[in-house]
């Protein structure tokens, strides 16, 4: 008797269920979510149900893959880049594979509700966007301070590299502290601050707002 070959089918979890996509944060509107991927290993299959913002943090190369197509072109990664994706469909499902020879880095912020009236507030020059946030992208030499400017939605701030970074506000209030990349916090007030760098290499600071 001649027994039929069953062939496995690829499953997809959600992207906070993946092994190595580690939560970091989490809160009513957003999962912050770091995938550190070593050279030659993949993700599974996961799947992304809202608006997201990446932001790499390593320079590797990676392919990847949508659920039942074939895995794409080889890409570069550079930290420092980003991109706001925005969701066109009920759920986005893919796998991640690192062709390179250094790990792959990226930070992941899930959106969790997209306004349906965003607010049209802009708190700078805004680099990239979808319809759930904005991204502001700050590049300090030693010693630049960024213009003041105000926040009035709940915003991330993101280290890209590791910065003596000084914060003032209106009133002649300021801190300094040091950060790394990849450090972040998310602020849930109305904030009006500038951004400094007071440390002698050149610093990559991202605020990703809600809108």
């Amino acid at each position: 008797m001649l027994v039929a070959q069953q062939t496995s089918l690829p499953t997809a979890i959600p992207v906070e269920n993946e092994p190595l996509h580690k939560v970091l944060f989490k809160n009513d509107s957003i999962i912050v979510l770091k995938l550190t991927l070593p050279p030659g290993q993949s993700t599974q299959f996961h799947t992304h149900t809202h608006d997201r913002v990446a932001i790499e943090l390593s320079t590797a190369e990676i392919t990847q893959q949508k659920m039942n197509e074939p895995e794409g072109p080889k890409t570069a990664t550079k930290s420092g880049n980003f991109n706001a994706l925005t969701l066109a469909d009920a759920s986005y499902t893919h796998r991640v594979r690192n062709v390179g020879k250094t790990p792959y880095e990226v930070l992941d912020i899930e959106l969790l509700q997209r306004p349906e009236t965003p607010s049209a507030a802009l708190a700078a020059t805004v680099a990239a966007e979808n319809p759930s946030a904005r991204i502001y992208n700050w590049i300090l030499a030693p010693g630049i301070t960024s213009p003041m400017h105000a926040h009035a939605r709940p915003y991330v701030i993101i280290s890209i590299t590791e910065i003596n970074l000084a914060m003032s506000s209106p009133d002649g209030q300021s801190a300094t502290h040091g950060v790394g990349p990849g450090d972040f916090r998310f602020v849930d007030a109305k904030v009006t601050h500038n951004l400094g760098n007071m440390g002698t290499t050149p610093g990559q600071i991202i605020e990703v707002e809600l809108k």
